[in-house]
């Protein structure tokens, strides 16, 4: 007598790459416990998605889009949607990246980098209820807690998901203009944020900014 079909986790995608969605919503459509019910090229189209049914079990999205920080779409996918799953796939270094996803509410991160059979572990890891690193990281963030070093700078909390973004590719050599593209920002933008983390950080000018920055990056690596 054949068993009775397994329902199927939900999962929604939100990539501003529509060849990455492609790619993940084909490997995870593979998988019989799982698939891909949406998809979204930035924050905005998917907030609007998570306002029709039905809801996502679990919401697979990098945290650079065009129209919005994605951290600040996580926060607001759960003031739609209390409590729901959001698993962070990111090209963003893991180690400068994961805390503060966590801070805002996902509940994993994986880097894009990883092979499938890793993005779809953590997928099943997160949809069990649990919280989804790497190996490294998680023994990172022990032995902060371990040593009492877990505590994140606080002026790099006073940073808004944008400055934050902005600070990080400071710290990776990329100048104004290279920002811009990579955030799809206007010039004048990332300009603006330059400003607003020099007054936090209390920084003199851009060369104590850009030094500042690459200390950080090679810190937190």
């Amino acid at each position: 007598m054949p068993g009775i079909p397994t329902k199927k986790a939900r999962v929604m995608l939100v990539d501003d790459h529509a060849m990455l969605r492609h790619g993940m919503a084909m490997l995870i459509n593979l998988e019989a416990d799982m698939e891909v019910i949406a998809e979204a090229g930035d924050g905005d189209e998917a907030l609007a998605s998570l306002r029709s049914e039905p809801h996502p079990d679990i919401v697979l999205m990098d945290v650079s889009l065009k129209t919005r920080s994605g951290f600040e779409v996580i926060k607001s996918m759960h003031s739609l949607i209390p409590g729901l799953a959001v698993l962070v796939v990111s090209m963003h270094d893991e180690g400068v990246y994961a805390q503060r996803a966590l801070r805002a509410g996902a509940r994993g991160y994986v880097m894009k980098q990883e092979p499938g059979e890793v993005l779809v572990a953590a997928i099943r890891e997160v949809l069990k209820g649990n919280v989804y690193l790497s190996k490294q990281m998680h023994a990172r963030l022990l032995n902060q807690v371990a040593t009492g070093t877990a505590q994140p700078e606080p002026l790099i909390n006073s940073l808004t998901p944008s400055e934050f973004e902005v600070l990080h590719l400071i710290g990776s050599g990329h100048s104004s203009q290279e920002i811009a593209r990579l955030l799809s920002r206007s010039i004048k933008t990332v300009e603006t944020h330059r400003f607003n983390i020099r007054a936090k950080l209390n920084l003199k000018d851009g060369a104590d900014l850009i030094r500042y920055a690459t200390h950080w990056i090679s810190e937190e690596r």
